[in-house]
């Protein structure tokens, strides 16, 4: 005889599960799955082996098939109606968030999604950029993954079909992180604190605190984004044409 209550829990237990999990995917952020640290692997592994021993815990014989059966009913479900519906599809699997724009690093829309300014800096560096300054926009996928619009003078023809000869950019030094001055990165291009200062001068910052951050190019060229760039029309996610965050 059937026992309806292990077959109301093999039903029931994996689509709580499902939706749990997802909830708990997006509230992780997105670099679960575009950038998988060790810590971020263990995370994800941590969370598949929780939800199946809660779907599992109840269910016995036959029915742990049926779970699995209804698991995977759930998955082409949804899989169905964030295909047909663009509201479902941005709630589930997120939608493309701004970062950087007009070489200005957006600080919100980064923090509400998680992601880090090292993040930034690396992808950045995986598509040849080594300053920001050069990028018109920056787009977090909803995978994790980064795509970049460079502002157009950089966007140049490559010197082999024009027949010029290779000029070596170099590396982009971090000076200022998060409002503190990475002293050893100072004094490594042979700069002191007085210099530093100066150049913020220049450049209308007074204080260091209000600095995100800053980076100088090897061809001596400083970049400052501040905590508040004060910038109009700042856009959270790439179809957004409201202003403000």
């Amino acid at each position: 005889m059937i026992d309806l209550h292990e077959l109301g829990q093999a039903i029931i237990n994996p689509i709580i599960v499902f939706f749990v999990l997802i909830i708990l995917a997006r509230l992780i952020g997105k670099k679960l799955i575009g950038q998988l640290t060790f810590f971020d692997f263990v995370s994800g592994i941590t969370l598949g082996t929780i939800g199946g021993a809660f779907v599992t815990t109840e269910v016995e014989g036959n029915f742990v098939l049926l779970s699995a059966v209804v698991f995977s009913l759930m998955v082409m479900l949804i899989g169905y109606i964030t295909l047909k519906n663009v509201t479902a599809r941005k709630l589930l699997e997120g939608e493309p968030v701004i970062v950087v724009q007009n070489g200005k690093i957006l600080e919100k829309n980064m923090s509400d999604n998680r992601y880090n300014e090292d993040e930034l800096l690396m992808q950045l560096r995986e598509k040849g950029v080594f300053d920001i300054s050069e990028v018109e926009h920056a787009i977090l996928e909803p995978y994790g993954r980064l795509s970049i619009i460079k502002k157009s003078e950089y966007r140049a023809v490559a010197r082999k079909d024009l027949e010029l000869p290779r000029e070596y950019k170099g590396i982009t030094t971090e000076l200022i992180r998060d409002g503190r001055i990475q002293k050893l990165n100072l004094q490594g291009l042979n700069k002191n604190y007085e210099w530093l200062y100066n150049q913020l001068m220049e450049k209308g910052v007074t204080k260091v605190e209000d600095v995100f951050l800053a980076t100088f190019s090897a061809d001596g060229k400083l970049y400052i984004d501040l905590r508040d760039d004060k910038l109009k029309d700042v856009k959270r996610t790439e179809d957004d044409d409201s202003t403000g965050i």
